[in-house]
């Protein structure tokens, strides 16, 4: 029989690292259940997206293009970069992961507010770097802490915009000023998984500050507007010292066969799609003007959720919505964010949100 203990040959620092904890699905009455814990688009890839999905399972068992040509050259035609300029990765996150793999070791400190995407503690700690949190500022990156907060130690900032939980937004003036203070051998990540949902014309498009920033790259993802989240497809776009380095530590074959095909089919079918995002975006406003009309705070969005800050009635909430086969995202003695699903889903949860009672 062998014995349960704590393993030496484990590294320490996973004792202290929680699991990734995603969005939960939870049934309410009637066996409803809407999941609006997880900023997935309520819609799935458009019709021309899953036949090529299906053309491409035909060749399952063969190995993916490892250096994912077709789609890499769609991408740099569509952002007009070079195709050196593009990287690849499982999502985002996954590209995250390959950057935290080419920069952080022991004793090196990656920089980034908080609250923000709460996958960047967990794979920063998993790199042996150092976190180095800055809170928010009014619900949105404090610029001013951040820049200060960078030592030599610091390898990476990372600015998620706009940011997740909150759906703040950063002007450009604001986030020129503060490019022009990051010390050049410090890598600035501008995560923007949201991007298509931005309406504000003062939000500026990372891509249009990267190009004569050799310190300066952009995360996107497939996975929100793109309604591609089971397929994990992500891609960075910075100058080629940057992009080496993730392809140097991206697993063999991550980027797999079918999610290829359904982005380079999503790119060609991007401008029905984005149409779709038009719908998310006026469901938005309405979400958010009927809750402010209910009484509660909600700071402007330019994502596809909405932030309640609800504090200590945090859970209690979630728990209320829950009871109805909502599920939101709860960040006990926080808030909760909520993804905009359909309308007919956005009017169960408002139901709730609106008749839930603030005061106690």
């Amino acid at each position: 029989m062998v014995s349960e203990s704590k393993s030496s040959y484990l590294r320490s620092v996973l004792e202290s690292i929680p699991a990734y904890k995603p969005g939960q699905k939870v049934v309410g009455p009637h066996g409803r259940s809407i999941k609006l814990s997880s900023n997935e688009s309520p819609l799935g890839p458009l019709p021309s997206v899953r036949e090529a999905i299906t053309r491409a399972a035909a060749d399952l068992n063969r190995y993916p293009d490892p250096g994912a040509s077709e789609l890499t050259s769609a991408l740099a035609r569509r952002l007009d970069v070079p195709e050196e300029h593009i990287g690849l990765g499982a999502g985002s996150v996954g590209l995250l992961q390959q950057l935290l793999e080419a920069v952080g070791e022991p004793g090196a400190e990656i920089v980034y507010a908080w609250r923000s995407f709460e996958a960047y503690p967990l794979l920063v700690g998993l790199s042996g770097a150092t976190s180095v949190q800055v809170p928010l500022k009014d619900e949105t990156h404090d610029l001013d802490a951040i820049a200060e907060a960078i030592t030599e130690s610091t390898r990476m900032v990372l600015v998620c915009n706009p940011n997740n939980p909150t759906g703040t937004s950063l002007r450009e003036e604001e986030l020129v000023a503060f490019l022009d203070r990051v010390p050049e051998d410090v890598l600035v990540i501008l995560d923007e998984a949201y991007r298509e949902y931005v309406r504000d014309p003062e939000v500026p498009d990372g891509i249009s500050l990267y190009r004569d920033r050799p310190n300066v790259a952009v995360l996107r993802t497939f996975s929100k507007a793109y309604g591609l989240a089971a397929v994990r497809l992500g891609f960075l776009v910075g100058h080629p010292h940057v992009t080496g380095a993730v392809r140097k530590t991206l697993v063999p074959f991550a980027v797999n066969h079918l999610a290829q095909a359904a982005g380079i089919a999503s790119l060609q079918a991007e401008e029905e799609l984005l149409e779709r995002v038009e719908d998310t975006v006026k469901e938005r406003g309405r979400v958010r003007e009927a809750l402010i009309a209910s009484g509660w705070t909600v700071p402007p969005t330019e994502a596809n959720f909405v932030w309640l800050r609800a504090g200590e009635d945090t859970l209690d909430f979630a728990d209320a919505c829950a009871k109805e086969g909502v599920s939101v995202r709860p960040f006990p003695g926080e808030g909760a964010r909520v993804s905009l699903g359909t309308p007919e889903e956005n009017d169960v949860f408002l139901s709730v949100a609106t008749s839930y009672d603030k005061r106690r």
